[in-house]
């Protein structure tokens, strides 16, 4: 489902949403400080601590089974034990959001669970609702 790419801005991962319903591109941009992941879907971009990739590695392997992804805008309250809840909560590695652009720092379930399928550290279904993942 998730295509190639290096995850460049000039060779992108090439992604999907766990439902397959949206396509999305994804890089890092190690020169940002904090160095970031770019999401960019369609005219919107979104952008993440780059850490993000590792730290939700770490948290999915610390849960030790599935996890609900719960993506929501940032506006939304996200449903707790989620993806999008560790994504946002002050308890995380970062203490807060890993979205780093305000009014968009939501969607963390959404966007981030396809890139750790694609580089091999997680498992992520692909239901029309209500997808989890967890680590491998």
């Amino acid at each position: 489902m998730n295509g190639p790419g290096k995850g460049t801005r000039d060779d992108p991962w090439r992604l999907k949403t766990p439902p397959g319903t949206s396509a999305y591109e994804m890089y890092r941009d190690e020169s940002a400080d904090p160095p970031q992941l770019v999401c960019q879907v369609g005219s919107t971009k979104l952008t993440y601590h780059a850490r993000a990739i590792e730290d939700l590695h770490a948290w999915l392997k610390d849960q030790g089974d599935w996890v609900p992804l719960g993506a929501a805008d940032e506006q939304r309250s996200a449903a707790e034990d989620t993806v999008e809840a560790w994504g946002r909560s002050v308890s995380n590695l970062v203490g807060g959001w890993y979205g780093l652009r305000k009014g968009y720092r939501g969607r963390f379930g959404m966007y981030l669970p396809p890139i750790l399928e694609a580089l091999g550290l997680a498992e992520l279904e692909h239901n029309p609702r209500n997808n989890r993942m967890r680590a491998r």
